[in-house]
């Protein structure tokens, strides 16, 4: 692969460019400089990227963050729209970008007496973050409501079982894949003892009455187990009990901005880890709370408390931390829990 070299409309500092690229974002200025093929032109041929004194500017999707030169980092999720690679060695690790899935799930078990209003609307926010905001491709994310038409997006138990296999189906290094579910959960005693507190955590298809849950062994499984070296899971669980539903080994619980690593293994239990991905689980409350539904981020529709702040987090600091995440979720979740508050 060879490259060119334009410059910055707005700096003037030069941009190393592939032969392909019609628009750039400066890493000094952050001005963007539009290339159109018409006027293309070649200012120089230089060799191969692999060169050690190279810097490139490659286009990606609108998800990418643009980095300084020399600053050796792979692009992070999150922010605009190019990135400055470094050469790579004869080995590196699987990059960061690849395929994106979701599964966005939302059940409001309608016309029963334990109907919840705000899962709907969960889903149609986590939607507009993923596929506005991060880049997510329209037919990459599934989404299962009791609104779609189609049977087989209605979120059944099965239909549910069948979406999680298609999204870690086929999960290669460098994938980023998403799970959202918000709808009741709730905990059952467990039968193989590979639970601290004696119970597996659950969430409610549409049909569990009569189909049963899907419990958390199921759920690790399917799209936690899978995940190869360099693949990222993010699960956002808007549910009650809803500490452990991924059966993830280690637990993350923050206190007065104090962070406290749990070690959720059990040395005769099973391995419930990934083949060697990433796989982080944002839950609303711990295995033995309930969590909440509120319309006071909205100030009028009713929306999971939990799936609210992490979208709010995120808009607010597109490039945050982890750390910061559960920070910034944490903050604003105490003010929402006036009257208007419903448990979920």
């Amino acid at each position: 692969m060879t490259s060119r070299v334009e410059r910055c409309s707005g700096c003037g500092r030069q941009l190393w460019l592939p032969p392909q690229a019609v628009a750039a974002r400066c890493y000094a200025c952050r001005s963007v400089t539009s290339f159109p093929s018409s006027s293309q032109r070649w200012a120089q041929v230089y060799g191969s990227v692999s060169q050690p004194h190279h810097n490139v500017v490659t286009t990606v999707p609108s998800n990418y963050v643009a980095a300084g030169p020399g600053n050796g980092k792979y692009p992070r999720q999150g922010c605009n729209n190019y990135y400055i690679d470094q050469p790579r060695p004869a080995w590196s690790p699987p990059p960061v970008y690849g395929r994106k899935k979701a599964l966005l799930c939302g059940v409001t078990y309608n016309d029963t007496n334990y109907m919840l209003t705000g899962s709907i609307n969960d889903v149609k926010s986590m939607w507009f973050l993923l596929f506005r905001m991060l880049g997510f491709p329209s037919d990459c994310v599934v989404i299962l409501t009791e609104e779609e038409k189609n049977p087989y997006r209605i979120p059944t138990k099965q239909n549910i079982r069948t979406a999680m296999r298609w999204l870690a189906q086929d999960c290669q290094p460098g994938d980023s894949l998403v799970f959202h579910y918000s709808g009741h959960g709730s905990r059952q005693k467990d039968y193989n003892k590979d639970e601290l507190d004696g119970f597996d955590e659950t969430i409610c298809p549409l049909d569990h009455e009569t189909e049963g849950p899907i419990i958390d062994d199921e759920i690790n499984t399917t799209i936690v187990r899978p995940l190869p070296h360099g693949a990222k899971l993010h699960a956002i669980i808007d549910s009650c009990y809803s500490g452990t539903v991924l059966d993830l080994p280690f637990v993350c619980k923050i206190n007065s901005e104090e962070y406290k690593w749990e070690d959720q293994r059990i040395p005769t239990a099973c391995y419930k880890g990934t083949s060697g991905g990433i796989a982080l689980s944002f839950s609303a409350c711990s295995d033995n709370q309930t969590s909440a539904s509120t319309s006071a981020f909205s100030g009028k529709d009713v929306t999971g408390a939990m799936t609210s702040s992490f979208i709010q987090a995120v808009k607010n600091e597109p490039c945050l931390t982890y750390g910061r995440l559960l920070t910034a979720m944490g903050d604003a979740i105490p003010s929402l829990m006036p009257n208007d508050t419903d448990v979920i």
